[in-house]
């Protein structure tokens, strides 16, 4: 009776897989004392896979650091290089830009592609001693940007005829006026465009100080920050800001020398 009750117990250790009718591993064999020692684990519930490691509060502050800079110089790179918010502070473009409104300026793009009759820039509204190339005249240095319509290519003839404006003696059509006459603000009313300025005026004609004033003048490329593409705040104002079409403007007769340095 008690034979059978021990093979029992015995048979049952042997299914289970337990270590009770194992032989001992003989001595000064590694292999079979690692793998001794490793099946004694398992049974005994220990983990042999490293528990997480806590990351110092050190580490953490410098990943933070890290991002946050990173974050910042891309914002600066997309800021100088490709398209930057300006906020519009005049009159001078109503109704089609309002103060208070913001637009998006493209910086970009004008690098690849000149800039065109009918387009909305924001530009620095400085004077230069003589040429594009001189230096700033003193008293504009820190100076709030301007946003007009480019009017007068490199090379055109503007003339102001009764109110109305002519581009290289064709007769523009300008529905952003709204019927405003376009009236001569200094003694001139002919301008031709050197190569490397624009003529610029304001959608809102009568209290627009622009190309038609001596305080302005036409302005230097090089002082375009860029072209106005889209008006996006606020938000029930937001829209492409399109570029008209001038059809039956000719091009420029005779267009200027680029001027020498």
């Amino acid at each position: 009776m008690g034979r059978g009750i021990n093979a029992g117990l015995g048979d049952s250790a042997d299914e289970s897989g337990g270590s009770v009718a194992e032989e001992p591993a003989p001595e000064g064999d590694p292999a079979a004392a690692d793998a001794e020692q490793s099946s004694g684990a398992v049974h005994r519930g220990r983990r042999y896979t490293p528990g997480p490691v806590s990351r110092k509060p050190l580490g953490c502050l410098i990943e933070i650091a890290e991002t946050l800079i990173l974050t910042i110089v891309i914002f600066w790179l997309i800021q100088t290089f490709v398209a930057q918010p300006y906020r519009v502070q005049q009159e001078s473009m109503r109704p089609t830009l309002d103060p208070d409104q913001y637009v998006l300026v493209d910086k970009l793009s004008p690098h690849f592609d000149t800039y065109s009759r009918g387009d909305i820039v924001v530009f620095n509204p400085v004077l230069h001693d003589d040429s594009c190339t001189s230096p700033v005249s003193d008293g504009f240095t820190d100076v709030t940007p301007y946003i007009k319509r480019v009017i007068g290519e490199p090379g055109d003839t503007v003339a102001l005829v009764a109110g109305d404006v002519s581009v290289n003696g064709a007769q523009i059509d300008e529905p952003y006026v709204h019927g405003v006459a376009t009236q001569p603000l200094s003694g001139e009313r002919t301008w031709t465009v050197p190569t490397d300025r624009l003529f610029v005026m304001g959608d809102n004609r009568d209290n627009s100080t622009d190309s038609r004033s001596d305080q302005i003048g036409m302005v230097c490329v090089a002082d375009v920050v860029g072209r106005a593409w889209l008006r996006y705040w606020p938000l029930d104002t937001i829209g492409i800001l399109q570029t008209p079409t001038y059809p039956g403007v000719p091009a420029a007769a005779n267009a200027p020398s680029p001027a020498t340095p």
